[in-house]
């Protein structure tokens, strides 16, 4: 069985913000996607995500992101997170029956299809799949089923980093430099 995918989108996204405007929201910020069309950010994760999950989870706050999501047919778990730790927590929480988890971040549009269908092919119930290039460990990452516990366990800011424990990670080779390329400022919506 393929993993759901969890969209993390619960950030406030403030460095993106104090750049932009207190009115900006990163994830509804208009970039061109790696197939030449304009989206909003989250829209073009969502976009690449199309058949990598047979289940799309989208965690946001309420507003204009859930909104988003679920017209592009996702499942929306809208509250307003502490942070990643937290909605990591409630989304393998909201899901637990899946056999594994690809955890994706929403302001990281260009991601290539390709990389998220090699990172969920290296997935199984023991595994943590995580996709590197030339810099260390990327995402998206994909937490095989026995890892659920430990995901349900995560509270705050601090993500799964801590579970990468060598003996359980799967390195995915990948030439894709989207997976280090997250749209924290306004000159990150241009991928280079």
């Amino acid at each position: 069985m393929k993993p759901c995918a969890v969209v993390l989108a619960a950030g406030e996204g403030r460095r993106f913000r104090q750049a932009a405007g207190s009115g900006q929201n990163k994830l509804l910020a208009l970039c061109r996607g790696l197939d030449g069309i304009e989206r909003p950010v989250i829209e073009q994760v969502l976009f690449s995500l199309q058949g990598v999950a047979e289940r799309i989870l989208v965690v946001t706050r309420p507003g204009p992101v859930a909104q988003l999501a679920l017209a592009c047919g996702c499942e929306v778990l809208a509250f307003d997170s502490s942070g990643m730790g937290e909605s990591i927590a409630g989304a393998v929480a909201a899901c637990a029956d899946e056999a594994g988890w690809l955890m994706v971040l929403g302001d990281m549009p260009f991601i290539r299809p390709d990389t998220f269908r090699a990172v969920v092919a290296a997935s199984s119930e023991s595994v943590i799949a995580v996709p590197e290039a030339q810099a260390g460990y990327g995402h998206p990452v994909a937490f095989g089923k026995a890892f659920g516990p430990a995901l349900m366990a995560l509270q705050g800011d601090q993500g799964a980093r801590k579970l990468l424990a060598p003996e359980v990670v799967r390195v995915v080779a990948v030439s894709d430099s989207g997976i280090y390329w997250d749209v924290d400022v306004p000159e990150r919506l241009v991928f280079q």
